[in-house]
């Protein structure tokens, strides 16, 4: 369990949290309670969610962002290559893939150990985590469905 003042500094991270959805007038849902504000975002493509965390106990403000579709088993290994591909190419964030079950999901973080994350902080977080969640949500899908070949998807992403 935190102590007092990480516990003070978390919940002025979640309030900020809060601020930024206010300003950037999105409609979320938030539980005060677990600090966690959840929201639905209309990409150019495929809608997708978000859930921004404010996690105590590792004092940092996590995104999650599950893709809405599991990889076809016949994909995964292509998937899983072409994650990686992705992967080494991000500055900020990362694909999480669950191999077993499919199951991709987009994730950041920014901590805020003896620090206050600002407004413009999290935005930065939010609008960065959107922009590359929303340039390969459809690629992704498109993979799986066999719609798109590994080769022609790292051909398309080296020009």
């Amino acid at each position: 369990m935190a102590d007092e003042s990480i516990m003070l500094n978390a919940k002025a991270t979640y309030r900020t949290l809060c601020d930024m959805f206010e300003k950037i007038g999105w409609k979320c849902q938030k539980n005060d309670e677990r600090m966690i504000v959840e929201c639905r975002v209309s990409g150019d493509d495929l809608p997708f969610d978000v859930k921004m965390i404010v996690d105590e106990d590792i004092e940092q403000v996590i995104l999650l962002s599950p893709m809405p579709f599991k990889i076809a088993e016949d994909k995964r290994i292509d998937l899983a290559l072409a994650v990686s591909f992705v992967n080494n190419r991000l500055v900020n964030g990362c694909f999480d893939y669950d191999f077993r079950d499919g199951g991709i999901f987009f994730r950041i973080s920014a901590c805020f150990d003896g620090c206050k994350l600002s407004v413009d902080a999290l935005e930065y977080l939010l609008r960065c985590a959107c922009g590359t969640i929303d340039d390969y949500n459809d690629k992704f899908l498109m993979i799986s469905k066999g719609m798109l070949s590994l080769e022609d998807f790292m051909k398309k992403e080296n020009n």
